[in-house]
């Protein structure tokens, strides 16, 4: 069998698998073990970052959908707040900022 040395481990991690080891009556080596099999062994899900075809069977839908949702975007009113008798953010933020 195979050794590897793990340096610069937190001593909380350690503390951490110490009492996993003691909870499940094994060593710590036995432990350690079992966690990277576990981790192994572990089906990986994809990021759910990385939205393609490949992984995503709706990405083509919304790709599509893209030009019709940011036309309707840009057709909506611009609201000047001071239409509404509203005062202007900025004079707002820069009265707290003189506080």
């Amino acid at each position: 069998m195979a050794t590897i040395i793990l340096e610069n481990l937190p001593d909380n991690l350690v503390e951490q698998i110490q009492k996993l080891a003691q909870q499940n009556d094994q060593s710590v080596n036995e432990q350690i073990i079992s966690i990277l099999q576990q981790a192994v062994e572990k089906p990986q899900t994809l990021l759910k970052f990385l939205i393609s075809p490949e992984i995503d069977p709706t990405w083509e839908e919304r790709r599509k959908a893209t030009p019709k949702i940011l036309a309707e975007i840009r057709s909506r009113r611009h609201v000047n707040p001071a239409d509404f008798g509203l005062p202007d953010s900025t004079e707002l933020i820069r009265e707290d900022r003189d506080r």
